[in-house]
């Protein structure tokens, strides 16, 4: 088998079975595991995958720029923001993430809504404005321009210092592997921090971030408390974490 016969094929069980076992493969194929693992380098160098001990789980696609990112999967977010905004309750003190999800949740909430929100993204704060009731904490630190968000220690001192009721994380990977996952290693630092701080922890995930996993590790499934994603309940997902279909 060619070169580009074998990449084709391991991208193609990649999304089939939603990993990829080095062995495995080389058995199947009657093949080294040298063969496999040069193989997966070359589609991992492409960003085509990620490589992990033993083998390759599928990449994430939603590595980009704010800017670039608002206008993907566009229906999933609203229908995602539109449900997560119904988590949140008068009078709770909530940590809002940043990204585009998140922003468009604020569309959805009540005009009328009293809480606290807590975001490290400049973003989410000023989309806020108009919510005379809501009061409005933002926290400060080095802005991590990719996804304009606070991070550094300046952010991690500033939420070590509050208590939230629920949090609402924003993720670039979902994988019953890996976990919660994100594409820099500051930003998955603040964002267990996050989670450190919250009594709940709530993920809105599109699908294309369902089965996917990013370099850098926020958390593992078990702690997430609700998943809120498009149709049916993914597979993989651990029955003790909530499920609320969009």
């Amino acid at each position: 088998m060619l070169t580009a016969q074998r990449k084709i094929h391991l991208l193609a069980r990649l999304a089939e079975t939603g990993r990829i076992v080095a062995r495995d493969e080389a058995q199947a194929m009657s093949l080294s595991e040298d063969t496999i693992r040069r193989d997966l380098r070359d589609l991992a160098a492409e960003g085509k995958l990620l490589r992990v001990h033993g083998g390759a789980l599928p990449l994430s696609p939603t590595h980009l720029p704010l800017a670039d990112r608002r206008n993907l999967q566009s229906d999933a977010k609203e229908r995602l923001a539109a449900r997560g905004a119904k988590l949140i309750q008068p009078g709770q003190t909530v940590i809002l993430d940043g990204g585009t999800t998140h922003l468009a949740l604020i569309r959805h909430l009540p005009g009328t809504l009293v809480a606290t929100i807590v975001t490290h993204s400049p973003v989410i704060a000023a989309a806020l404005e108009p919510f005379a009731g809501i009061d409005v904490l933002l926290i400060g630190g080095r802005l991590f321009r990719h996804s304009m968000v606070a991070v550094g220690s300046i952010a991690a001192e500033g939420f070590a210092s509050l208590r939230a009721d629920l949090c609402l994380v924003g993720v670039t990977g979902l994988h019953p592997d890996t976990g919660l996952t994100t594409g820099d290693a500051e930003e998955a630092a603040i964002k267990r921090r996050i989670i450190a701080q919250s009594g709940e922890v709530i993920v809105l995930a599109t699908p294309d971030k369902i089965g996917s996993t990013s370099p850098f590790r926020i958390a593992p499934l078990a702690q997430l408390a609700t998943l809120i994603s498009i149709g049916p309940r993914p597979a993989g997902i651990p029955a003790g974490i909530g499920h609320i279909s969009a």
